[in-house]
């Protein structure tokens, strides 16, 4: 293991160390002439979840949220193209990404179609392949990803100030020590994010440098909380909204993204959490996945209508 990667987690719970301790092993498949990379575990053949990480962020954001359900499912958690492990593109779309999460959820010995799970900006890619794979999906979970018009607040500007200035770090800890979130928040358990860091960066020139292109954002110019709005209304598959207390989310929006899904989608609040769940609640979110997760294995989904309201199946 490199030293990047080395974990420094003296003060974290069992749960934590269980969670890191699950064997898991790397996946890589081809794109477009790009390597997507994923880590993956539990049985193949097993029913699949497919973990899709935020902008900036990578696999590891996931795995000790994603890797409790080993016993159960094959676990995939993807890197995409311009993050983590994976390789980088000259041009990025929210489509491209879709086409990525479905090549590694065909790689990855899964039995059937799979649940997808995105955060933040993996769950705008969440949703566009939930309505544009709809036949291979059998249900979406997005956790707190602010579907709207494009907002300034969250726009170009602000994206290229968080992510697009060149870093490069003289120690591994000296990284660690100036990793962020963006949007910040004010709560973080400590031995998460420094799990969560010591796979954000790589070695370079001159020192150690964050893994994600740049370039991302800057391509995305009008912001990133419109770019999922045109695909809410042509989900098909069964679909649920986590929003975090303290996150991104808001009530109004909340209500917006419940009217577009046709009325037929649980919106269910996290208490406590900030926009970062699995940095802050993660246990708060790993419950409510589990309850989702059970609870689509015993009911039957509202279907909605032509007409865009509630139907029963």
């Amino acid at each position: 293991m490199d030293e990047s990667a080395t974990p420094m987690t003296p003060d974290s719970p069992d749960w934590f160390r269980n969670a890191l301790a699950v064997p898991q092993h790397d996946l890589e498949v081809e794109v477009d002439g790009c390597t997507i990379h994923a880590l993956a575990c539990g049985s193949p053949h097993a029913r699949g979840l497919v973990f899709v990480h935020g902008g900036g962020a990578h696999a590891h954001w996931w795995t000790h949220v994603a890797a409790t359900f080993a016993g159960d499912f094959r676990v995939l958690c993807i890197d995409l193209s311009g993050h983590g492990d994976s390789g980088h593109r000259t041009q990025y779309s929210l489509e491209q990404w879709t086409e990525e999460v479905m090549a590694v959820a065909d790689a990855g010995r899964i039995d059937g179609p799979p649940v997808v799970v995105g955060h933040s900006m993996g769950g705008f890619v969440t949703i566009a392949t939930a309505a544009r794979h709809g036949n291979r999906v059998t249900g979406a979970v997005v956790c707190d990803s602010p579907v709207t018009v494009p907002d300034p607040e969250i726009g170009a500007y602000r994206l290229r100030e968080a992510f697009g200035k060149p870093r490069v770090y003289p120690s591994v800890d000296e990284a660690v020590r100036h990793f962020r979130t963006v949007p910040a928040q004010d709560h973080y358990l400590p031995y998460v994010m420094d799990h969560v860091a010591r796979h954000s960066i790589r070695p370079g020139p001159g020192g150690w440098q964050w893994k994600f292109d740049r370039d991302i954002f800057a391509q995305f110019g009008g912001g990133m909380r419109g770019v999922a709005l045109p695909y809410l209304s042509r989900v098909r598959c069964r679909f649920a909204l986590l929003r975090s207390e303290h996150g991104l989310v808001t009530a109004d929006i909340g209500r917006s993204m419940f009217e577009e899904l046709g009325r037929v989608t649980p919106v269910i609040e996290l208490p406590e959490a900030g926009h970062h769940a699995m940095l802050d609640q993660p246990l708060i979110l790993l419950t409510a996945l589990r309850t989702l997760l059970a609870d689509w294995d015993h009911s039957d989904p509202h279907r909605r209508d032509t007409e865009g309201a509630p139907a029963a199946s």
